[in-house]
């Protein structure tokens, strides 16, 4: 008798094994359905957006379409434009220059680039810098052999104060004090 239960025990192991593994192979089967499934989501969701974009490009088409046919028909009936023919496009600026007339009397001069004065040229790569305000150079010298010192102004300068004492930002603002 001590055999029976040694075989029902083993019978008892081998059958949880074969629900385990039973229920492992689905599980592992769901799993892949389920990632098949997730795959073709993805696919057709980049379907949609490429469909989406794909619209978006006719539809902008249609109306520029659209457009150009109401322009067209406009140009007919209102402007008369006429697309230019070869023999109107010019050479060079010789053939543009035929087309001027000389300066009507009490015309404005010609606007002319600016150039730097020859003298400004040779003694400094740059052009000496001009006030905003006054229109006058202004004089700062740049030490060669070490950092930049500051140029101070009394006018635009600003002092530090003891807090018991009260500076009239009004007048220096050109404000009411």
């Amino acid at each position: 008798m001590s055999g029976r239960p040694i075989m029902g025990s083993r019978m008892r192991k081998i059958g949880w094994a074969a629900v385990l593994l039973t229920c492992t192979s689905a599980y592992g089967a769901l799993h892949l359905k389920v990632n098949s499934v997730k795959s073709e989501v993805r696919q057709a969701e980049r379907r949609i957006v490429a469909l989406r974009d794909q619209k978006l490009m006719l539809e902008t088409e249609f109306e520029t379409r659209a457009n150009q046919q109401q322009l067209a028909a406009w140009n007919e009936v209102d402007f008369g434009y006429k697309a230019p023919t070869a023999d109107q496009f010019l050479e060079g600026e010789r053939q543009l220059a035929q087309f001027g007339t000389p300066r009507a009397k009490g015309a404005p001069e010609p606007i002319q680039v600016a150039k730097a004065p020859a003298e400004a040229e040779e003694s400094s790569i740059f052009p000496a810098m001009v006030s905003p305000i006054t229109g006058k150079a202004i004089a700062a010298e740049v030490p060669r052999g070490g950092p930049p010192e500051p140029v101070v102004r009394e006018n635009l300068s600003a002092r530090l104060v003891r807090p018991s004492q009260r500076v009239a930002i009004g007048s220096i603002a050109g404000g009411v004090e």
